[in-house]
């Protein structure tokens, strides 16, 4: 195999909810999709620049739950400035779980959870620093 592309798909209980949260973490609303006119939106994705998400409604790819619990999925997001990040994160309501922290693998990171609870790791490599 050797994939081109690879686009991961959320499962969401609220599509309006999730499309809200990304616009607050600063991603866009690519597009929606809908059965027919009158039908709910049940799929759609999310962007930032060449990143896109797919969002479903209603966990057509899986349960999203071990046993009883209710798990979400975890996901890397690498960008330039972390602390930028926690800051729009700050000021848009995003639930920061793990503040902006440098770990000794050699990055800058900090957590956020969409409101379904999956876990979106914003990361800095060390060879991209923080302006001082």
């Amino acid at each position: 195999m050797n994939a081109q592309h690879l686009t991961p798909i959320l499962n969401v209980s609220n599509m309006e909810q999730s499309f809200d949260w990304f616009t607050r973490l600063g991603w866009t609303k690519r597009w929606d999709w809908q059965a027919t006119p009158d039908a709910p939106v049940t799929f759609g994705a999310v962007g930032s620049g060449q990143c896109e998400i797919f969002l479903c409604l209603g966990a057509q790819g899986g349960s999203g739950q071990v046993g009883d619990r209710e798990m979400g999925m975890w996901m890397s997001m690498w960008v330039a400035k972390v602390d930028a990040e926690f800051a729009n994160c700050q000021a848009n309501g995003i639930e920061v779980t793990r503040p902006p922290k440098d770990e000794p693998w050699g990055v800058r990171e900090m957590h956020v959870r969409h409101p379904d609870g999956h876990i979106f790791r914003i990361s800095q490599s060390s060879d991209c620093p923080e302006p001082a």
